[in-house]
């Protein structure tokens, strides 16, 4: 496992969303995109590029900053930051499914290929309780993923959002923020355990905030078990509201072996809305984005000084 990791900072600017873009800034499936809505949605992937593009003037904040966009919208943005040099993440997951699948199906070689990415990220919804049928699925095209990557030179994130089955949900009331307290910690080690028995070995985990440093410890001891001691964590930021991450931020921080976040609709999401709105102009809603995105790196760096 000599090559597994990646032992540099990381500070992820996600915007590849695709069914959220469509739904939540035009009220459409994706399968009712039309091609007005379709430009709309890459102009406003543009506004955060040029934001992106900003913040890299901040400090160190460009050696260590990266962006993780889709192809389906922002296929000019891949290859312009690829021809700057900057840390570019390509998402290979169909967007809007409670199962993974591949977004280009057995063809998703070609498509990485085509921008050849620092990094490929999945997503998966995963809980360990889940049907194992469904697991097994997902954990056969994980691997799939993973050696492909591991084979070709790409670095691996895999970010996994844990929703709790009925059941879990039932024994605590329908309380879910007890479930993201009491629970979903103790399910993260035991997926990362699940995935790591099965032979898929992310060089970085994007994982959901916990509350407590503790809580972190037990996560990176985890993911960095056996021999993976450069295997880094990034805090998620979850479109929550801005208190909510702001604690997930400094608590990971505090903790070695999370490396940074990757906070996206929390950055960019009400500004875009204010200038689709009329009510500040483009060149305003780039400066809120970047100055969102340099507050968390600040807000990441003070609170690691406390390591």
């Amino acid at each position: 496992m000599d090559n597994l990791g990646y032992n540099k900072p990381l500070f992820i600017l996600p915007f590849d969303h695709r069914s959220t873009f469509a739904k939540g800034m035009f009220g459409v499936s994706e399968e009712g995109l039309t091609e007005e809505i379709t430009e709309k949605i890459k102009r406003e992937k543009q506004m955060i590029y040029r934001a992106f593009k900003k913040a890299l003037e901040h400090d160190n904040l460009r050696e260590n900053a990266a962006i993780l966009v889709d192809e389906q919208f922002g296929e000019e943005i891949l290859k312009d930051a690829k021809t700057n040099g900057y840390t570019t993440i390509l998402t290979t997951e169909k967007s809007g499914q409670n199962e993974f699948e591949f977004e280009y199906g057995e063809k998703f070689p070609e498509h990485i290929e085509k921008f050849s990415p620092t990094f490929v990220k999945v997503l998966v919804r995963y809980n360990p309780y889940d049907n194992l049928d469904m697991k097994n699925r997902q954990r056969e095209k994980l691997k799939k993923m993973s050696d492909y990557c591991h084979v070709k030179g790409y670095k691996f994130l895999a970010e996994i959002l844990i929703a709790a089955t009925e059941s879990q949900l039932a024994r605590l009331e329908g309380d879910k923020n007890r479930f993201d307290r009491e629970e979903r910690p103790k399910l993260a080690v035991r997926m990362i355990e699940e995935f790591q028995d099965f032979g898929i070995e992310p060089d970085v985990w994007k994982m959901e905030g916990v509350g407590t440093q503790e809580d972190y410890r037990l996560i990176t001891e985890a993911a960095k078990k056996n021999g993976r001691d450069n295997v880094g964590i990034v805090v998620l930021g979850r479109g929550a509201e801005k208190e909510a991450v702001d604690k997930w931020i400094k608590e990971g921080a505090r903790v070695a072996g999370i490396i940074g976040f990757a906070v996206g609709r929390t950055v960019f999401w009400e500004s875009l809305m204010e200038e689709k709105e009329g009510k500040i102009s483009e060149d305003e809603a780039t400066q809120k984005i970047c100055d969102n995105f340099v507050y968390y790196y600040n807000l990441f760096m003070n609170a690691r000084k406390d390591l």
